[in-house]
């Protein structure tokens, strides 16, 4: 599934989908089985006949919901006769929430269906559903202890001090290479097979050819790359830059582009040049400011179907 991928990020579209899922399973069973409640009663419903007569706030901490949420669906419970709103005998200023009657013998008669639930849940959701509801357990007291927005912005404080930092290539970022090219390759355009070559063997089409391959990294992560391949002659490519969409905004594109050029001079070389397309506007402007100067034409003999941009570096 799509948002299996995003893991932490889609969290809570994750739960809300399981949520809804599963309100809707038990809604069903009860339809099925005449039980004259519903699977978001519940909650309010088992508290006030396990506890008592209870304030709304009272309720609301007990089962992890806001104040209004609560107060809302005790309206509800009220209108449907299983709940009533009466003055609190030990604090005539403020009123509670108490079962009616009707809602103690609707309760009453679910033990059946509430086996059923615990039993069916079980068998549909295998060993993993224990683990799961222990998870669940642990999340509750993992997110009492210390509240998720304060420490997502804590480190977000720590993360906007780091800056991006460009390494050469090394065997463990291989992957990257080609992940990161992909990523736009195939939004924009498709993988030809002189990038399936390159971008599958850095090694021996680039660096053991007398190339270079960076990577840019932020805070651990790697965000970007790009290639200086040796083209023989003192003659350079400058390809396969890539920067995650994710992490645009903080340099990353025009430190690789410097990288390069640096790597360039310092291998002694005579031309740099560079292919891309008329499409992607923001590459093409960095290179520009860059001091690649735009060529008349697609190069002739060019690599890429794609290219219809053929810039040729002239110093800053």
């Amino acid at each position: 599934m799509y948002l299996s991928s995003l893991r932490e990020l889609a969290l809570g579209s994750r739960l809300k989908a399981l949520s809804d899922h599963f309100y809707q399973a038990v809604d069903e069973v009860y339809r099925a089985c005449g039980a004259g409640i519903e699977s978001r009663w519940f909650p309010v419903l088992r508290f006030l006949r396990d506890v008592g007569p209870s304030t709304v706030t009272d309720v609301a901490l007990a089962i992890g919901q806001t104040h209004s949420a609560v107060s809302q669906l005790a309206d509800r419970l009220v209108d449907a006769g299983m709940v009533v709103r009466q003055r609190d005998p030990q604090d005539g200023r403020r009123s509670v929430l108490a079962l009616t009657d009707a809602g103690e013998r609707a309760l009453g008669a679910l033990g059946p269906v509430w086996l059923s639930i615990r039993r069916g849940m079980a068998e549909s959701l295998g060993p993993r559903g224990a683990e799961m509801l222990d998870a669940i357990d642990a999340c509750e007291r993992a997110l009492a202890a210390r509240p998720v927005v304060p420490a997502i912005l804590a480190k977000h404080a720590e993360l906007v001090r780091e800056n991006v930092r460009v390494v050469p290539y090394d065997p463990s970022l291989r992957e990257h290479f080609l992940r990161l090219n992909r990523q736009w390759l195939e939004r924009y355009f498709r993988i030809e097979e002189v990038d399936h070559a390159v971008l599958t063997d850095p090694e021996g089409m680039i660096v053991g050819a007398g190339g270079q391959v960076f990577f840019a990294l932020y805070a651990g992560e790697v965000v970007g790359t790009c290639a200086l391949i040796h083209e023989g002659e003192g003659v350079y490519e400058l390809t396969k830059m890539a920067v995650d969409e994710n992490y645009r905004g903080l340099g990353a594109g025009r430190k690789l582009l410097d990288a390069a050029i640096g790597e360039y001079r310092r291998l002694g070389g005579g031309t740099l040049f560079l292919e891309s397309n008329s499409r992607l506007t923001r590459a093409v402007g960095m290179y520009g400011r860059a001091g690649f100067v735009m060529q008349e034409g697609a190069r002739p003999g060019s690599h890429y179907e794609r290219a219809d941009v053929y810039m040729v570096y002239a110093g800053p």
